[in-house]
């Protein structure tokens, strides 16, 4: 039954694969010509390139965007909100550690939920995933842009100039290779995490618990206070925003096929980046609400550097905060890029989108996933000029995907238990459950903030769901990692059926 399965599935990635070998002597298989074709470069990253990789995703959020959550629920709303998504992505989180450490694959997510709920689910994983990852640097570009102008760089103003800049230059840098990339990543991430720490030195400075609550309540609402202004229906609406302090780091384990030793190096990684997270979160939190209170910035496009303004008179603290705040932009945007890039590498290169996506380069670097998708990104930030927009579509994109990986490792520990782990999620199927259940809340508080941008994202997923299920489901590609692991686990579960 074994020898049958395996030619079985041999035969099935000949099929998928397709042509015939050339030259004469020893030739390779054509799964194994294929996938010469589609190889990342090995052993590239360690833990500390890794654990920066995962605060760069993020670092942004802490700069700007969650300030938005205190229209939504003021501070002690948008308090709870933000603590109940640290709970939900540290659960994912070690769960994630758990999948990473079982499927070492550049798939990440896509490759989890592909192994636990069969090719719709990785096809579904994977598409919100990658929603999140081409449309998050758009708007991060944008907000590249505000910056550059209001510090007056070189005179620039923004537009599409500046964001065509971000997107040459840093694809650039990855095309040069991943090892170069990650260090370039991990030194400006060190300059924003430097900046936050500062700022949050100056700022509590002058921190007033007595101004935290000086958003009016809404007496309307049910169960408004003055520390809940908009009630308890505002620590919902607040989810979204209180999700910017996270936004991002599940994406480590997508840098798993480059990663020396994975099993042991990406728990690590993720573990400490989230622990890095929680930190910053709460004192970038704290300090840039406690300084001047919540209704001064709620609305700034650059709250840290408003919290530290008073009589509204840039200092030269303010000044520092500024530029670090568009290295923080920088590295999220650089990042994210590399994330997006290799989530469409994995999908192609097992067939779930166009195969051509997925050729690597002669420095192994996925040079048409980086470039398709920074070319969608572009074209979106010159149209739209619309970041938040954009952002919130990434958001819905992301907690769809949360949901799914949550119920993978829920999935997987039950239907099989005596799979090898290296690493064990804490907790088990418990922290998994607690992820998933926050997840899906999450997903709904979307629409609470921005219907369009929920119905935006839908559209898209339906689109790409036509493409699966009309064409790409029929031409998987058996011989990439994600679907190899999926055909021993099937063959295994024959056998002792059998």
């Amino acid at each position: 039954m074994a020898d049958g399965t395996e030619s079985a599935r041999t035969e099935s990635a000949r099929a998928s694969v397709g042509g015939a070998p050339p030259g004469g002597g020893p030739a390779p298989s054509p799964e194994d010509a294929y996938l010469e074709r589609r190889t990342l470069r090995r052993g590239s990253a360690g833990p500390l390139l890794l654990t920066g990789l995962g605060v760069a995703y993020v670092v942004s959020g802490d700069f700007s965007g969650w300030n938005f959550g205190l229209a939504e629920g003021g501070f002690g709303g948008l308090a709870i909100a933000a603590l109940l998504m640290g709970l939900m992505y540290a659960c994912m989180v070690f769960a994630l550690a758990e999948l990473a450490a079982i499927l070492p694959t550049a798939g990440g997510g896509y490759g989890f939920a592909r192994r636990a709920l069969g090719p719709w689910g990785g096809f579904l994983t994977g598409t919100a995933i990658l929603i999140e990852y081409v449309l998050a640097p758009a708007a991060i570009s944008i907000f590249i842009g505000d910056y550059v102008e209001s510090l007056g760089l070189f005179g620039l103003e923004s537009g599409w100039p500046v964001y065509l800049a971000c997107f040459v230059i840093f694809i650039g840098i990855h095309l040069w290779g991943v090892g170069e990339a990650l260090r370039f990543s991990l030194v400006v991430t060190a300059i924003a995490v430097a900046a936050l720490l500062v700022f949050a030195v100056g700022a509590l400075t002058d921190f007033d618990a007595g101004s935290l609550n000086d958003i009016p309540a809404d007496h309307s609402s049910f169960g408004a206070s003055s520390w809940l202004p908009f009630g308890l229906l505002g620590i919902w609406s607040a989810f979204p925003f209180g999700m910017w302090f996270f936004l991002g780091v599940e994406g480590v384990p997508l840098a798993a096929e480059e990663t020396r030793d994975p099993a042991r190096t990406l728990p690590k990684a993720m573990a400490w980046s989230m622990g890095i997270l929680l930190l910053l979160a709460l004192l970038t939190f704290l300090a840039a609400t406690g300084a001047r209170g919540p209704s001064a910035v709620q609305e700034a496009g650059n709250p840290l550097v408003e919290a530290l303004q008073p009589d509204g008179e840039a200092t030269v603290l303010s000044r520092i905060v500024n530029y670090a705040g568009l290295a923080g932009l920088v590295a999220s945007f650089f990042s994210l890029i590399f994330a997006g890039s290799r989530q469409l590498f994995a999908l192609s290169r097992a067939g779930y989108l166009p195969r051509f996506l997925s050729l690597t380069s002669s420095r192994k670097a996925p040079f048409l996933g980086l470039l398709v998708p920074g070319a969608i990104g572009f074209a979106l930030a010159a149209w739209t000029g619309d970041g938040a927009r954009m952002l919130n579509t990434a958001v819905f994109g992301a907690t769809i995907s949360y949901a799914l990986m949550s119920l993978s490792h829920i999935v997987l520990r039950r239907r099989e238990p005596g799979l090898e782990r290296p690493y064990r999620t804490p907790g088990g199927t418990v922290t998994s459950s607690l992820a998933f259940v926050l997840a899906c809340s999450a997903l709904v508080a979307t629409f609470l903030v921005d219907k369009d941008a929920a119905f935006i994202a839908l559209g898209v997923y339906a689109v790409a769901l036509a493409y699966f299920a009309f064409y790409s489901r029929h031409r998987l590609v058996a011989a990439a990692p994600e679907e190899e692991f999926a055909a021993l686990a099937e063959a295994e579960a024959e056998l002792s059926r059998d």
